[in-house]
C-alpha cells in the first residue's frame, strides 16, 4: 500500500503566529515533525503549506512541500488537496500534526498498520488516561471504543459516566481514554470526507471527527503507550524544550 505523509503547517495561529517554525533545540518544529515522520514506514512525507516562509524552510533542510490554499477550515481539507497535487497514486494520507514535534514513527506505524485492513476507513491513535486531572480537562478530548476497537464517540467531556461512584475514583473503575489527534484515511474516504457539511455534533463539541461518525463513517483506532505533546503557545514552547530527542 501507498501511503502519503502529510504535515499540514499553516504561520497564521491565533495563539502563536508562526508556530511552525518555533526554534526547538536548534531546529525549526516542523522540521523535527519531518525528520520524526521520515522514520516511519511511509512511502514519502510531505509538508503541506499556505505560506512561503514555512515552504522555504522546508526547502532549506531538503523537504518535500507542496502548496495549498490559505482558507481550508481544517487539516483534513488541507490533506486532501496536498494529496491531490503532490505526485498520484496515494491509497492513503497520513495526517501528522504539525505542531507535536516529539511524535514517534511507532505511533505513525500504528495507523500504518491499521490502514492495510481492508475494513478500515479512517484511523487514529488513543492513549488511556492515568490521570483524574486529565480526564477533567476540557482541552483533552475524550473517546469510548467498542470491543472491535472502533470510536464510539468522542467528546471534551469525562465519558463514559460512572454513575454511584465519586469522581476520583473513575479512573480505577474503569479504562478511559484520550484521543490522540492524528488520522490516517484510505484515499477515496479522504476526498469524500471534504464534502460533508458541519454537523450538529461537531459544532457541540467543537470536534470535527464527530461530523465523520455522524455520516456513517467508522473511525477504527490503535492504542499507544507514548505520550505526545502539543505545541498550542509559546509556554508550550518552554515546556518543550526540556525534552529531548
Amino acid at each position: 500500500m501507498k501511503i502519503l505523509g502529510v504535515i499540514p503547517a499553516r504561520y497564521a495561529s491565533t495563539r502563536f503566529p508562526g508556530k511552525p517554525l518555533a526554534i526547538i533545540n536548534g531546529k525549526p518544529m516542523v522540521q523535527r515533525v519531518y525528520e520524526q515522520a521520515m522514520n516511519a514506514n511511509l512511502a514519502e512525507v510531505v509538508v503541506a503549506t499556505d505560506d512561503e516562509r514555512i515552504a522555504d524552510a522546508v526547502k532549506s533542510f531538503g523537504g518535500n512541500v507542496v502548496m495549498t490554499a490559505a482558507n481550508h477550515p481544517s487539516g483534513t481539507d488541507r490533506c486532501a488537496e496536498a494529496m491531490a497535487k503532490y505526485k498520484s497514486g496515494w491509497d492513503a494520507v497520513i495526517n501528522i500534526q504539525g505542531d507535536e514535534p516529539y511524535i514517534q514513527p511507532n505511533q505513525i506505524n500504528i495507523l500504518v498498520n491499521l490502514l492495510q485492513r481492508k475494513d478500515v476507513e479512517i484511523g487514529t491513535l488513543v492513549k488511556c488516561i492515568s490521570q483524574t486531572e486529565e480526564l477533567l480537562n476540557v482541552n483533552t478530548p475524550k473517546v469510548v471504543i467498542d470491543a472491535l476497537g472502533n470510536a464510539l464517540y468522542f467528546s471534551r467531556q469525562s465519558i463514559p459516566y460512572k454513575k454511584g461512584e465519586e469522581f476520583a475514583e473513575w479512573i480505577k473503575q474503569h479504562t478511559y481514554f484520550k484521543h490522540i489527534g492524528i488520522y490516517g484515511y484510505k484515499a477515496d474516504v479522504l476526498l469524500k470526507l471534504t464534502q460533508l457539511k458541519q454537523s450538529a455534533l461537531e459544532v457541540a463539541e467543537s470536534l470535527e471527527q464527530l461530523r465523520w461518525l455522524e455520516n456513517g463513517y467508522r473511525i477504527s483506532t490503535g492504542i499507544t503507550a507514548e505520550e505526545t505533546i502539543a505545541i498550542d503557545t509559546p509556554d508550550d514552547l518552554l515546556k518543550a524544550q526540556s525534552f529531548e530527542f
